[in-house]
């Protein structure tokens, strides 16, 4: 059996084992913090205008990121923005992979349990609006319907707390434009989300709203960091903000994008208009995608080597190691993956990544598992009298493996190494959720400003068939070169 060509020592499963936690050891800054080199993260929402979105050059602006900005030049201290969407932020400050979070934040008891908060710089309620021709005109009217709210905003909140009252169901969307979508679909009759945003983009999206009912829960939004920490910073953003308060700049600075004159609506500039005013970021979020998955595939390659062998190595302590892994990774859903990595270890053990390292452990982790599944099947589809030809010859185990076994065996695997790439690729759109700004969190991005949703998908799934397209005639290539000419 092949299985007897490979070394029994753990010491090899060991020193793999080893040396990768070493490649996934997160970075410690030493630099003080707040500084060029080490700046405070501060995490915000996505898809939040006019507090906070990206404009046509990719930039993050809106309400919170000018106060956020003129604070951080007045107080001296340098920062990352980090765009992560609001219930993802939210759990990034309580895992310590942020410092402070700015996102159109209501300052509410249940978040002062778990947030410490700065004097509060505006103040908004939640109110409920339908489309313009809409049946529906009071609250009542909703009974039976759904409706559509964003996760974890006070919108949500208010929706939940009267949704017996008025018998209606409620729908919850990570961000506001799918919410808006759904909306517009049919699918939902009304949504709730705090009056100006929707104010906001009622104009500039081109969405016919209606407004019905009153303002409800009505909050003061502030800037937070988590419970006991950051007080250096949270101290800065008060002083900072106090002196915008006096000076009447904070008041300019809302009234530059709630103005009536300051928020006019964005005209539909059709397929190619879109592609042609978006193709820098998406070239920029195609690379991301791509980089990301050469990097996680080339470690999973390594990781699924290993495993592989192990699995049909005839020691049992490997087999039953590499099962166990196996069975791990390819149970647990990514997503829940990515968020365990990215939210659950930096909360139980005080390390964190940045997006793209946790984007890549996940990726590779659960590759790997794949791999190894694909490298045990080329291994035991090369005939066995391949193994017994080499040993006939007074090769060693080792040796037969090596030279005669896996050359044989990897000209099998190729074709489904490059499905597995295929597969990956296609994995990094749930890493958006950790605010990894791939292919598919750079279209959030983009249809949170111009609310194309439809063309901007479009254009996103019509790259991913290019490029798999490729990679699957790549794939045929190989296999037809390598394989049928045996």
């Amino acid at each position: 059996m092949y299985h007897q060509s490979v070394h029994r020592t753990p010491a090899l499963c060991m020193l793999f084992f080893f040396t990768l936690s070493l490649l996934f050891v997160p970075h410690v800054n030493a630099q003080e913090k707040g500084s060029p080199e080490n700046p405070y993260i501060i995490a915000t929402d996505t898809t939040f205008a006019p507090f906070e979105f990206a404009n046509q050059a990719g930039d993050f602006v809106g309400i919170d990121m000018d106060i956020l900005e003129v604070i951080a030049t007045e107080e001296g201290f340098s920062y990352e923005v980090k765009p992560l969407g609001f219930n993802a932020a939210l759990q990034a400050l309580e895992s310590n992979q942020a410092d402070g979070m700015i996102a159109g934040m209501g300052i509410t008891p249940a978040r002062q349990e778990i947030f410490d908060f700065s004097i509060p710089y505006y103040e908004a309620g939640a109110q409920f609006a339908v489309l313009e021709n809409s049946d529906i005109q009071t609250l009542e009217d909703l009974a039976g319907k759904n409706i559509a709210a964003k996760t974890g905003t006070t919108g949500s909140a208010v929706a939940e707390q009267v949704a017996a009252e008025y018998g209606f169901n409620v729908t919850l969307f990570e961000d506001s434009v799918n919410m808006y979508e759904d909306l517009q679909a049919g699918n939902s009759v009304a949504v709730i989300e705090d009056y100006p945003v929707m104010a906001y983009a009622a104009k500039t999206g081109g969405i016919p709203l209606r407004f019905i009912g009153e303002q409800m829960e009505v909050t003061q939004y502030g800037f937070a960091v988590n419970k006991g920490r950051n007080q250096e910073l949270l101290q800065m953003f008060n002083d900072g903000l106090l002196a915008l308060q006096e000076s009447d700049e904070l008041e300019a600075i809302i009234y530059n994008y709630l103005g009536e004159e300051n928020t006019e609506a964005q005209a539909s500039s059709g397929f190619f208009g879109l592609l042609r005013t978006n193709s820098s970021a998406l070239l920029e979020g195609l690379w991301s995608t791509v980089w990301v998955t050469l990097v996680s595939f080339a470690i999973a390659a390594v990781i699924g080597v290993f495993i592989g062998l192990m699995r049909v190595s005839d020691a049992n302590l490997l087999r039953t190691i590499a099962q166990v892994y196996i069975d791990m990774m390819r149970g647990i859903p990514l997503i829940v993956l990515a968020f365990f990595i990215y939210f659950g270890i930096p909360q139980m053990t005080g390390l964190s990544f940045n997006a793209y390292i946790a984007g890549i452990i996940t990726l590779s982790l659960n590759a790997g598992a794949y791999i190894a599944e694909i490298v045990r099947g080329g291994i035991q589809a090369v005939d066995k009298g391949q193994n017994e030809a080499g040993r006939s010859l007074g090769l060693s185990s080792a040796i037969t493996m090596r030279k005669i076994i896996l050359p044989q065996a990897f000209k099998i695997m190729v074709p489904s190494f490059i499905n597995q790439f295929v597969i990956t690729l296609k994995d990094t759109s749930i890493l958006s959720v950790i605010g990894l700004v791939e292919l598919t969190q750079t279209g959030r991005i983009i249809i949170a400003r111009t609310y194309q949703s439809g063309q901007i998908w479009l254009i996103i799934g019509l790259i991913y068939i290019i490029v798999i397209t490729l990679l699957t005639k790549l794939s045929n290539y190989l296999e037809k070169e390598w394989i049928s000419n045996e």
